[in-house]
C-alpha cells in the first residue's frame, strides 16, 4: 500500500505565498510523475503542475510563472512552491503519484488533499 500525505495548505492574502509539500510512503519500487491538482467549490478538479521522474515539469497556464513545481526523489517527496497568489487560486490542493510498488503493479495514488484559500 501507498500513501500520500499533503502538508502546508492554509489561509494568504493575494499576493501571498505558500509552499505545499507531498511525501509518498509505503510499498514503493519507484515514482514516475507525481503532480498536484485542485478543485475550486462548482468546478472540476484540473492539473497545476507536474514534474516527471527526470525533472520535466508541465504547468496550467494559469499559474505559469507564478507557480514551481519540484520533487526530492530520495524522500518521495513533491513540492509546490505558490507565489503572487490571486483570490482564484483557492482550492482543495491535491497530490498525485504514478507508483510502481514493491510488487511491480503499477498504480496511480492521491492524497487526501489541502485547502488553500487566497483572501482578497
Amino acid at each position: 500500500q501507498v500513501q500520500l500525505v499533503e502538508s502546508g495548505g492554509g489561509l494568504v492574502q493575494a499576493g501571498g505565498s505558500l509552499r505545499l509539500s507531498c511525501a509518498a510512503s509505503g510499498s514503493i519500487f519507484s515514482i514516475y510523475t507525481m503532480g498536484w491538482y485542485r478543485q475550486a467549490p462548482g468546478k472540476r478538479r484540473e492539473l497545476v503542475a507536474a514534474i516527471t521522474s527526470g525533472g520535466n515539469t508541465n504547468y496550467a497556464d494559469s499559474v505559469k510563472g507564478r507557480f514551481t513545481i519540484s520533487r526530492d526523489n530520495a524522500k518521495n517527496t513533491v513540492y509546490l512552491q505558490m507565489n503572487s497568489l490571486e483570490p482564484e487560486d483557492t482550492a482543495v490542493y491535491s497530490c498525485n503519484a504514478d507508483v510502481l510498488t514493491t510488487v511491480l503493479r503499477r498504480d496511480n495514488y492521491w492524497g487526501q488533499g489541502t485547502q488553500v484559500t487566497v483572501s482578497s
